[in-house]
């Protein structure tokens, strides 16, 4: 059964299964709705009125990791790693990862320059936690996994931000800026989002009004 992907353009977290169907070569569909007027149907599906939501037949799923590790289970292999402890703690850095694309909206949008500034700290403290966590070249070693699957909207996000307004983010960090490299060269990564989502996601910055769209001259 072909599954279905319910979402808006730039948004992170339904990137993670998008990312991961294409490693599969799964076929799916994926809709894209306006959040800020949603449709009455979506409102009936969505339990928290959240993107991504997947439709399965007349099952629907919520939240970006469920869905990931639904879909990795009924399209084997598996991406996971197989030792309970190693999925274990995959499990706890994809949650760090959801943490990390919180900061790094806080950065983007934030108002005043104080906000933008601590937030760029709070970023750059926890990438610092993350460099230490890496065999590189991806994050368990040279196999894809699901935490690099949900890590990577990060960096495609990070690669934008820092083009507009070098940042250094990455800098003295060696490993992940491999890891992000390594990220954004897969074409799965590359295919994960429409084609103007620079433009689109750049419109986001600029609509938002705060220090970072000023400070880039937006």
């Amino acid at each position: 059964m072909k599954p279905q992907l319910i979402s808006f353009k730039i948004c992170p977290f339904v990137q993670r299964s998008v990312i991961l169907l294409h490693e599969k070569r799964v076929e799916f569909d994926i809709e894209y709705i306006n959040l800020k007027e949603p449709p009455a149907w979506f409102k009936a599906i969505s339990p928290l009125g959240k993107v991504p939501v997947l439709k399965v037949g007349d099952e629907v799923l919520f939240e970006s990791a469920v869905i990931m590790e639904y879909l990795d289970e009924v399209h084997p292999p598996s991406l996971h790693p197989l030792d309970p402890l190693t999925k274990a703690r995959n499990r706890a850095w994809i949650e760090f990862s959801s943490n990390l694309l919180m900061e790094q909206f806080k950065l983007a949008t934030a108002k005043e320059e104080e906000a933008h500034l601590q937030a760029r700290k709070t970023l750059r403290g926890h990438l610092e936690a993350l460099e230490t966590q890496l065999a590189g070249p991806l994050f368990n070693g040279a196999a894809l996994a699901l935490v690099d699957i949900a890590s990577a909207p990060i960096f495609m996000r990070l690669n934008l931000l820092e083009s507009w307004l070098p940042m250094g983010l990455l800098d003295g960090l060696p490993k992940l800026a491999q890891w992000s490299e390594e990220l954004l060269a897969r074409q799965s990564v590359i295919d994960s989002v429409v084609p103007e989502f620079p433009d689109l996601y750049r419109g986001f910055v600029e609509m938002n009004g705060g220090y970072f769209a000023s400070a880039m001259g937006g």
